[in-house]
């Protein structure tokens, strides 16, 4: 790894392409698919750049070559002004956990035969010299920031809802201080006044431990409501990128037009409303 000069970036990509060889049929050659072809963008720290688009577009293959799950066919990952060598045994486990991704469904991601306490305490006895009491603290205390309690600390997944579920995700994903969280349809498996629960969250961890967030989305009420930057990705490449709210109030790509039109809009500003009037009326 390379140190880059930078100023406030957390998160520079340039030209990063990823190709998948498919196999192909009797008597036919293998062919090639193109999953992210050059995709170039920068994030500055504690900001938010929603990534949006159909399915199959490429914005999730982005998202794991981010997080190190995938390694790009070529291009270069920037992270916190190091530039990252992404072959197989060359990462350091600091820089793996400068980065963390949380999935859309938190049950798959969850141990159902391990309790929560020991699913949040599992990092910092892998990768730290902390002492059980230590860890047990720590992730009492992140649960609490998550919105949850300590007498959650030794049920099962099973015990929780789909919220509560993806609260404990964020909170597993924020045990070793990451600086970049990539968000993969973090909420689209959750009910609309769930999803503004949640939103909020993010929103107040990150202003709390100055977050930087990709946010995997097909969701467009949802990216408004969180997004600082939007890009909008289109057979595997960027098509639009621009703040919130240049794209949103005037989309240049006739395919980001006919997204816009095309998608149903939930109006999560008045949920979240709502959700802060019920907060205010029970604490009166």
């Amino acid at each position: 790894m390379s140190d880059i000069k930078t100023t406030d970036t957390m998160l520079e990509v340039r030209d990063i392409k990823r190709d998948y060889e498919l196999p192909g049929g009797f008597m036919k050659p293998k062919k090639t698919l193109h999953a992210v072809k050059g995709v170039s963008f920068k994030l500055e720290r504690g900001k938010t750049l929603a990534i949006v688009g159909e399915s199959g577009c490429g914005k999730s293959t982005l998202a794991r070559m981010i997080t190190f799950i995938d390694e790009p066919t070529s291009g270069d990952l920037i992270i916190d002004g190091k530039k990252m060598d992404t072959r197989p045994g060359h990462l350091t486990s600091d820089m793996r956990q400068k980065v963390q991704i949380i999935f859309q469904n938190p049950y798959g991601s969850l141990n159902p035969r391990q309790k929560i306490g020991d699913v949040l305490g599992e990092p910092l006895a892998i990768n730290t010299d902390l002492s059980a009491a230590e860890r047990r603290n720590r992730a009492t205390e992140m649960l609490i920031k998550v919105g949850l309690g300590p007498e959650h600390y030794n049920r099962y997944p099973h015990m929780f809802s789909g919220g509560q579920r993806q609260r404990i995700a964020i909170a597993r994903a924020l045990m070793m201080n990451p600086k970049l969280l990539v968000l993969d349809e973090p909420v689209s498996a959750l009910d609309l006044s769930v999803q503004a629960q949640v939103l909020n969250l993010l929103a107040d961890l990150q202003d709390e431990f100055n977050l930087t967030y990709v946010f995997i989305s097909h969701d467009l009420s949802v990216v408004r409501y969180i997004a600082d930057e939007v890009m909008v990705m289109y057979f595997g490449e960027a098509v639009e990128y621009g703040t919130r709210d240049e794209v949103f109030s005037n989309p240049k790509h006739e395919y980001t037009q006919t997204l816009f039109k095309a998608t149903p809009k939930a109006d999560v500003e008045s949920i979240r409303a709502r959700i802060a009037e019920k907060k205010a009326a029970s604490a009166a």
